[in-house]
């Protein structure tokens, strides 16, 4: 190949990643993805992909961990602990119109997995998952439960998912998430790798974890589930990793602060509570 063609290649290269730079620039936007609550959250986010964009990708990298579940019979074993995460999650997802109107109507998902590993997670648009681990190894409560998936599903809402991908699409990954806002397949697919790596390699961050934690008690609060069970619930987390945080935890503030934290939001909500719990 001459140098001018190899000249031409490179230029033609360069060209097309700026392009895809200038579109994924464009198309950023602030927005203020849930109402403040009563706890007041309230902060704008800058995104770079849509919702649509990232709740597609999200819902195929779960299937995809519910299909690497299945092949080694972990998915769903146990009918009971289903059912007991689910009704959880029934409970919970009304009270997620207090942040977003459009949430209750979300296409949710609640599996359970068997892992030993203490931990839940959620995908952008509603695909959450509980360990066995954390039902079992924790003996957690309909209450602490409720604190877990509560603060999962709080990272949903606020689209921590979409607004990190973001973050990672400027940060260097503008060809595959470039193909994904120009709507090409392969994007689409490279965008879903990346929601899977950020749900389960890379921990949120602590202004993530903070928001998760106060909308998360809030939820359980108008669910009628005592939020002070966070509380108790860290206690055990951090008793059962050794005195550490598990992973999908450990970018948050020290124990100590998390603890106070904590208390302080579940005391502000109690009124909530006290309205909702049942009689």
């Amino acid at each position: 190949m001459s140098r001018m063609a190899e000249f031409s290649l490179t230029r033609a290269g360069t060209l097309a990643l700026c392009m895809l730079g200038a579109l994924a620039l464009a198309s950023c936007k602030t927005v203020q993805t849930t109402q403040p609550g009563a706890v007041g959250v309230d902060r704008k986010q800058t995104m770079m992909l849509s919702s649509s964009q990232v709740d597609r990708s999200a819902a195929l990298a779960y299937q995809q961990e519910l299909k690497k579940a299945a092949s080694k019979n972990l998915l769903n074993r146990n009918p009971a602990q289903v059912a007991r995460v689910r009704a959880i999650a029934q409970r919970l997802i009304p009270a997620t119109a207090a942040f977003r109107a459009d949430a209750p109507r979300w296409a949710w998902e609640v599996n359970v997995i068997s892992s030993n590993d203490v931990n839940a997670w959620a995908m952008p648009g509603g695909k959450m998952a509980v360990n066995t681990g954390l039902i079992e190894r924790l003996n957690a409560t309909d209450d602490e439960l409720a604190a877990v998936m509560g603060h999962e599903i709080a990272h949903a809402l606020r689209e921590h998912g979409r607004e990190r991908a973001s973050q990672a699409a400027g940060q260097g990954l503008v060809l595959g998430i470039g193909g994904a806002l120009l709507g090409l397949g392969e994007g689409g697919t490279q965008l879903a790798s990346v929601i899977t790596d950020l749900t389960f390699n890379l921990p949120n961050s602590r202004e993530h974890e903070v928001e998760a934690d106060r909308i998360g008690v809030e939820l359980a609060a108008r669910a009628g589930y005592d939020p002070r069970a966070a509380v108790t619930l860290w206690q055990k987390m951090g008793q059962a990793g050794g005195g550490a945080p598990p992973q999908f935890l450990s970018t948050h503030p020290s124990p100590q602060n998390r603890a106070r934290d904590l208390t302080n939001y579940a005391a502000h909500v109690m009124p909530l509570y006290e309205s909702a719990r049942p009689r």
